[in-house]
């Protein structure tokens, strides 16, 4: 049987999961990530009073609240976090010392505030852990810095955080962006863009140029935008070396909305059932869902998996595969990179080999999701070559790890690392996976709601 077991400590924790039979039954994840960002920073900007009701409980989404109640916005919780009463402010903090702001980890925060800052106006400092420190956000400097009204600079080397900004917000409002790294630049240009136009009066026209990875966050993006009452038109190029154009107009209106369960969350119980040959439902989710990673489900409908559509739920049945095995597959990823990791740990169980593309940019997310996902992937036994847009993943056919020889997984504090090795669990004893309480950045209940799942106890170890 599949469990997870646990003993408390105060050095490093690692955690367990006992493997077992397959995994049966159905579970909701709790709210998207993308969303209850996007829906709190276009809140705060907006006229009056919103209700964003299943927002998301995390780290992420923690720092979100307290940046934005640190420069005036008035946000009250209800219902532990899960219900968020947002009053929206026009125009920024009147004082002569810079608002800083700690981001942490969270990509979306520090993307979505930089920009939007930049067009409210005002003088901030935004910095966060060392990792952050790390991770490119040049491309949206360069982006901003012809059309702002004053100054804004990233000052670590290559680009990267802390971002400092000192603005009378923006007095151009046509932009161009990079499109190759990060989809939440394009984003934040576009959610920031409302502010402009309600200074000005203008509509605002970006233009991204080259590939633009990650369309479907994109789109989600454009779909928030005008719940909130913001018009956007996306005009999609007709070729592959056409740019993608986004003009804006109008103000954010107060709302009243529901966010989804996060797609991302839910890959992990979809894989659990394809690796243990079992029956998950997610509840909450179809694939009319405003987010593209629920698209998840149709790469494991091609690795042999039965899906099940209803209006509210997405079912996953692995109970008949051909030999027993997932089917290697060869797929471009692009769309769904945040699901990378959880379909490396299926294709360490499937009957071939599985090629992963489009992808290049993971290596620039909380760690990277390329090399630092072949490096642990290795420690178990597994082939894994590393391409320069993705990875091939071999069946493993001869593990290193058992319940006898144990092998620590490092997590390098990334959230979707620490869910993804969970998975290999259900099928490979042994396996420790450092620091589980990373999670907290986008699911702090994860082990709880997979104990849930899988129903039965779990395990921490320490050093």
């Amino acid at each position: 049987m599949n469990s997870i077991t646990e003993l408390p400590s105060n050095a490093i924790a690692t955690v367990r999961v006992i493997p077992g039979g397959p995994v049966r039954g159905s579970i909701r994840p709790p709210g998207s990530k993308s969303l209850t960002n996007r829906a709190l920073l276009m809140a705060a900007f907006g006229s009056g009073t919103s209700q964003l009701s299943g927002a998301l409980v995390s780290e992420d989404t923690h720092v979100m609240t307290d940046s934005l109640r640190k420069i005036g916005v008035e946000i009250e919780s209800l219902d532990a976090g899960r219900t968020l009463v947002v009053t929206g402010i026009d125009a920024a903090p009147e004082s002569a010392v810079p608002s800083e702001l700690f981001i942490a980890n969270s990509g979306t925060t520090i993307r979505f505030l930089t920009a939007a800052l930049s067009a409210l106006g005002g003088n901030y400092i935004l910095s966060g852990v060392p990792r952050m420190h790390e991770r490119p956000i040049g491309d949206l400097i360069d982006a901003l810095s012809p059309v702002v009204n004053g100054r804004i600079e990233a000052v670590s080397e290559g680009g990267c955080p802390p971002v400092h900004i000192l603005t009378a917000g923006w007095d151009k409002h046509e932009l161009q962006v990079g499109g190759s790294v990060s989809s939440q630049y394009l984003s934040g240009l576009m959610m920031a863009a409302p502010l402009a136009s309600r200074q000005s009066g203008q509509p605002v026209t970006i233009r991204v140029v080259g590939e633009l990875v990650s369309r479907p966050y994109v789109e989600m993006t454009a779909d928030a935008m005008q719940v909130f009452g913001a018009e956007v038109e996306l005009q999609w190029p007709t070729s592959a070396e056409g740019d993608v154009l986004v003009q804006i107009r109008g103000e954010y209106d107060s709302i009243g909305w529901d966010i989804e369960p996060d797609a991302s969350a839910a890959s992990y119980f979809w894989a659990a059932a394809a690796i243990s040959g079992g029956d998950v439902t997610v509840k909450g989710l179809s694939r009319a869902a405003t987010q593209g990673d629920v698209s998840f489900v149709d790469v494991l409908e091609m690795m042999g998996c039965q899906i099940e559509e209803r209006d509210d739920s997405i079912r996953v049945i692995a109970t008949e595969l051909p030999g027993g095995k997932p089917r290697g597959v060869d797929v471009d990823m692009n769309a769904i990179s945040d699901t990378v990791q959880t379909l490396a740990m299926v294709a360490l169980f499937a009957s071939s080999p599985t090629r992963v593309r489009g992808v290049a940019h993971n290596r620039f997310k909380e760690t990277d999701r390329i090399g630092d996902l072949a490096c642990e992937l290795r420690k178990l036994g597994a082939t894994i070559q590393e391409h320069e847009d993705g990875m091939t993943i071999h069946p493993l056919s001869d593990p290193v790890v058992s319940e006898a020889n144990p092998v620590r997984l490092n997590t390098y504090h990334d959230h979707r690392m620490a869910m993804s090795f969970s998975l290999a669990g259900l099928r490979l004893g042994g396996i420790e996976i450092e620091n589980p309480a990373c999670t907290g950045k986008t699911y702090p209940n994860y082990w709880a709601d997979l104990e849930q799942l899988i129903g039965r106890a779990h395990h921490w170890t320490a050093e």
